[in-house]
């Protein structure tokens, strides 16, 4: 099961810092498991966003990058500062 992680105020969306779950078949790249979530899970477009980052497995990849249910996958969101 991939290990998903919401930091930030998406894991106040999410109810949770982290979930395990089964990908399903079709969900094999960071974009679809994106807007899969954003749907299934209902955050109303939140990880859609653009300034949301993923990384897998600790490493900033693009929306195109394949993952498989072995890998732990985290949405960043953006950082305020002052």
């Amino acid at each position: 099961m991939a290990q998903v992680i919401y930091l930030g105020k998406l894991g106040d969306l999410a109810g949770g810092q982290a979930e395990s779950l089964a990908l399903p078949a079709e969900i094999t790249s960071t974009g679809a498991l994106r807007e899969w979530l954003d749907t299934e899970r209902g955050f109303g477009g939140a990880l859609l966003h653009r300034t949301v980052r993923i990384a897998v497995n600790a490493e900033l990849v693009p929306d195109t990058f394949a993952i498989c249910d072995a890998d732990e996958i985290a949405f960043l969101p953006p950082v305020g500062g002052g």
